[in-house]
């Protein structure tokens, strides 16, 4: 086998997910960034430090939830691809965002992949320094116990490569990082603290712990968003993108001029009173936004008065119109958000069907995806998955709403998705793709329908749910 074909199959094993449509499928989800609402911090004086100064090789960006930190960060890679797209090869970027509902982004091993694969996939020579443990230990050294420390010294080596006179790597969210994150933020202190010509930049909520293991001295810095002079900063690029997406509201479409001075009157005033309520949090506007798409024009100063501030009330009201749908429509989107809450990852529709109980002929894909859409903005579905939008999205639900989602408590619906996994894996059978002919699992193509596709998170998942019920 040719160099090349190893090297790809090396890579093709260590891949968990690509951390480039991670960050595609996050600005999609936010219908695209909003520069005026990121560009800041490109010009603040803490990230021009960590960026010209070789003494300062690493920044935390910390916040309270929904204050914009992953816009920040996105930010911040483009801006860094761009610089070193005129460096050459001699500089590289890699970069992981951390996501709290699924497994396969949550722990320390997982980030570790990510960089390990994007360093990898888009600097081929890098490649060198993790053949030479792969050919002996071939996929297994992923994910064994060691697989940790094995990842660590492959990035470490990677990063010292001679071919390179800088790297940069940035990871979003480390406190949605549960399973070793101690270890994780010792391995960056010490990588920060011996190499100058590697610089991190991590971001995560307001978080003791993370302060306090990070041990930021002279070659390491924070950013808060809370700060007074940050805090400003943050409310004018809230604000800044309250104007951008009120100026969506209601296009032209072929009004007279009367009309359209009404309209942007009312644009106006939907932006005064947004100001007035947003507190700054970016993630509070998103919502909002995301309600006023189906109000009509002359009741939506009505509807804002009645929406709250601050995320908890705003969850509570979404909770609120829950309960107030049909019978039948809250328990299925009580059914939906429970099982949703407790997945180890998101959920392709023909998997939520069969989790949730909906697999018994009477609910079909079509009316799946409308009882998603009934959750309100907890939910959104991105190419067939369905996914909590936001981490703070989870712990609500998990906590506040526990007792409405989950009536007779978490472990029931840790056992309901457990049986139902058990009873969807009976239907697995020898040879289910009908292959004539048998090869290399590369060469198989998946079949449309793919019979798999409604069971493949059960045969991963089930004992999970069985140990938590």
């Amino acid at each position: 086998m040719r160099q090349e074909e190893k090297n790809k199959e090396c890579l093709a094993d260590l891949r968990v997910t690509d951390p480039r449509g991670d960050k595609k499928r996050i600005e999609d989800t936010k219908r695209g960034l909003f520069p005026d609402s990121s560009n800041w911090i490109l010009e603040h004086e803490n990230f021009q430090r960590w960026y010209n100064n070789d003494e300062a090789r690493l920044l935390w960006i910390k916040g309270d939830p929904g204050k914009g930190k992953i816009m920040l960060l996105i930010a911040i890679i483009d801006e860094l691809e761009k610089q070193l797209a005129h460096q050459g090869p001699s500089a590289a970027l890699s970069y992981f965002f951390c996501k709290g509902t699924n497994k396969n982004l949550n722990n320390a091993a997982a980030v570790l992949k990510g960089l390990v694969y994007l360093l990898g996939d888009k600097y081929p020579s890098l490649v060198s320094h993790l053949r030479k443990r792969y050919d002996n230990g071939r996929s297994k050294l992923f994910k064994d116990a060691n697989a940790f420390f094995t990842l660590s010294e492959m990035l470490e080596d990677m990063l010292r490569d001679a071919s390179l006179s800088r790297a940069y790597i940035v990871i979003d969210a480390l406190d949605e990082c549960g399973m070793d994150l101690p270890r994780l933020l010792k391995f960056i202190v010490q990588s920060s603290s011996v190499s100058p010509r590697v610089k991190w930049i991590v971001s995560s909520r307001n978080r003791p712990d993370i302060e306090q293991q990070l041990k930021l001295d002279n070659s390491g810095m924070k950013l808060s968003l809370e700060l007074t002079q940050n805090a400003e900063q943050v409310a004018h690029a809230v604000d800044a993108y309250i104007n951008f997406k009120a100026s969506k509201l209601w296009p032209l479409q072929d009004r007279n001029t009367l009309e359209e001075n009404i309209l942007a009157t009312r644009r106006d005033q939907v932006r005064e009173v947004m100001r007035r309520k947003s507190n700054g949090t970016f993630l509070w506007a998103a919502f909002v936004f995301v309600e006023l798409q189906d109000v009509l024009v002359g009741e939506v100063l009505e509807v804002l008065e009645e929406i709250p501030s601050g995320l908890t009330e705003l969850y509570d009201r979404m909770i609120e119109q829950i309960r107030h749908l049909k019978p039948r429509h809250r328990e299925y989107c009580y059914r939906v958000l429970s099982t949703a809450t407790l997945a180890y990852r998101p959920l392709h529709l023909l998997e939520l069907q069969v989790l949730a109980g909906f697999q018994d002929g009477t609910t079909y894909l079509a009316d799946l995806m409308r009882i998603v859409k009934m959750c309100g903005s907890f939910l959104t579905i991105q190419v067939d998955y369905v996914y909590l939008i936001y981490q703070s999205v989870k712990d609500y639900l998990s906590d506040k709403a526990s007792s409405i989602i989950f009536p007779s408590g978490p472990t029931d619906v840790h056992h309901a998705i457990f049986s139902r996994s058990l009873e969807t894996m009976s239907t697995l059978r020898r040879n289910i793709y009908g292959l004539h002919h048998f090869g290399p699992i590369g060469e198989v193509k998946t079949s449309k329908p793919d019979p798999l596709a409604a069971v493949r998170y059960s045969y991963v998942h089930w004992v999970d749910h069985f140990c938590q019920s």
